[in-house]
Parts: C-alpha cells; sequence; structure tokens
C-alpha cells in the first residue's frame, strides 16, 4: 500500500487548536504516513518539535522570511544553539522554513536576505538539508545558495514552486527537489500545472502548507467570502486529493506517484527515511 509524505504543513498553526489529534488521524486515515512541521520563528521552535515527537512526525528549525521584520538578530545565535543541542534528535530532518519573500510589501528585502544567507550558512555548519521559501525570488534565492556553497550541491525543499521552467530546472540543478501543492488544483495556473506534468518524477515532493494554499475546493473568493462564506481550511487530509490532480497530469496512477514522492522525500531530507519506515508500518498496521 502506497502511502504519502506531507513534507510541508503549519500543524503548530492556531487555526487547528484543540482539533489537532482528529486532524491527525484524519490524515493517516487518508494514507498520510508522516508530516514535516518547519518552524517560522524563535517563539515556536518548542511547539514544533514537541509536536513532531508527541504525533510520531518530523520537523525543521528556522525563521521565515515574513518573520524577519520582527526577529532580533539575536534569533540567528538562537537557531544556531538549537540546532546544535538537537543535532541527535531524529525528528529534527532540516533547517526551515527559511527563505526570500519578494511579493508581499513593506518587507526590509535587505534583512530578508541577511537572514537567509546566514541561516544557509547554519544549514552547512550543521549538515541539514534546507526547506525555503520562494515566493517571486526563485533567481535570488540562488544566488544565495551558489555563494554559500560554491559549485556545491544542496540538499532540500523549494516550497510551493512556482517559477518558470527555467528556474525550475536550476533548482534541480543544485539539488534540490520541487514542492506541489495546493495551488496545482487551480485550472488557471497553466505554468505550474504544466511543470507538475512535465518535470522528472524524481524532482517533485508533495506537500499541502495547512492550514493555507487551499485547493480549488476549499478557497472561496473575496466575493464568496464578502457574501457570508468562510474560508475553507487546508489539512494534511486534503494531500491525497491533491496528488490525484498531479498524478492525472503525469497520466500515472496515484499510488506510483505517492510511491515516487515518498521516496523523492527521503532524498531531500535524508533524516526522514527511518522515520518514514516507521509511520508506514504503523499507517499499514492500523
Amino acid at each position: 500500500m502506497a502511502f504519502f509524505v506531507d513534507t510541508h504543513c503549519h500543524l503548530d498553526a492556531p487555526e487547528f487548536g484543540s482539533e489537532m489529534p482528529r486532524i491527525r488521524a484524519r490524515a493517516r486515515s487518508a494514507g498520510v504516513a508522516l508530516c514535516v512541521i518547519p518552524a517560522v520563528a524563535v517563539d515556536n521552535f518548542d511547539a514544533v518539535r514537541e509536536l513532531a515527537h508527541l504525533q510520531g512526525d518530523a520537523y525543521a528549525l528556522g525563521i521565515h522570511p515574513l518573520c524577519t521584520g520582527t526577529a532580533r538578530d539575536e534569533d540567528l545565535d538562537r537557531l544556531d544553539e538549537e540546532l546544535g543541542r538537537r543535532r541527535d534528535d531524529p525528528r529534527l530532518v532540516a533547517v526551515g522554513e527559511i527563505g526570500l519573500d519578494y511579493f508581499v510589501e513593506g518587507l526590509d528585502a535587505a534583512r530578508q536576505e541577511r537572514f537567509f544567507h546566514t541561516q544557509l550558512q547554519l544549514a552547512r555548519k550543521h549538515a541539514l538539508p534546507v526547506v525555503i521559501h520562494v515566493r517571486r525570488s526563485v533567481d535570488q534565492v540562488l544566488k544565495h545558495l551558489r555563494q554559500v556553497a560554491p559549485g556545491q550541491a544542496w540538499q532540500g525543499i523549494a516550497h510551493a514552486f512556482n517559477g518558470s521552467a527555467q528556474q525550475a530546472q536550476a533548482c534541480l540543478a543544485l539539488g534540490l527537489k520541487l514542492g506541489f501543492g495546493g495551488a496545482v488544483t487551480f485550472e488557471r495556473a497553466l505554468q505550474l500545472r504544466r511543470l507538475a506534468g512535465s518535470l522528472p518524477i524524481d524532482a517533485i515532493v508533495m506537500e499541502t502548507d495547512a492550514p493555507d494554499i487551499q485547493p480549488h475546493w476549499l478557497y472561496r473568493t473575496q466575493a464568496e467570502r464578502a457574501a457570508g462564506a468562510s474560508q475553507g481550511r487546508n489539512e494534511p487530509a486534503e494531500l491525497p486529493r491533491i496528488a490525484q490532480v498531479v498524478a492525472a497530469l503525469r497520466g500515472i496512477e496515484t499510488g506510483a506517484l505517492a510511491e515516487a514522492t515518498t521516496r523523492n522525500a527521503t532524498a531531500a531530507l535524508p533524516r526522514l527515511l527511518p522515520l518514514v519506515r516507521l509511520s508506514g508500518e504503523a499507517l499499514h498496521g492500523a
């Protein structure tokens, strides 16, 4: 029986609250064996670690680009210390969520870049892969990856990838896998759907970014929300249905996509491998 890894979901988000046990149970019932929970700021380092251990999942530690405006410079030292302290924790699988965001207005681009560059250096120092936020910033992200490790490959994931075919190839050439989630379910996302359907099968991993990046069946337009409809909340249990869309674009069975993307997830984040084995056995035995 094939199963999925949700390589990016913020299960510590307040939108989930006390429902978390039921949400995680629904995901397992749907065939999602393992989730990777990335931190976004030092304030939730403990929360993501504790949640991963409580639920049998994995986590990453990092400072999100949208949080760099409120983060302190000392938070980078705290991240360094925490990565060292948790080096033997098998559930710590990456440095993330880190990166650059040139979509949201009002952010200090230079500060974002400084935080990103330093966190890339910490990833190399602690021999961990990276989970990277690349919203309208792929070329700058690639520049920093090349500067930090000239001529060397990386392990990790370009989360919620939505760049060009050329940018996709550049990410792959550096060793990254590309994360696909709810955005690919929208028929108007022509370029993204072309990539999901045409990239080599070993290039992609699946993710939800829950509770955000809702698939089309959960999304509500601004007009619908103004009329009283509530925005749908994404969760890991939606991943197999999202994967059905990607599988259809590729002309393969969803089970084959599950097997390939789970294998790709462990290649991007090698510490996942023993966790995937344990979670898969538990899922099949349930």
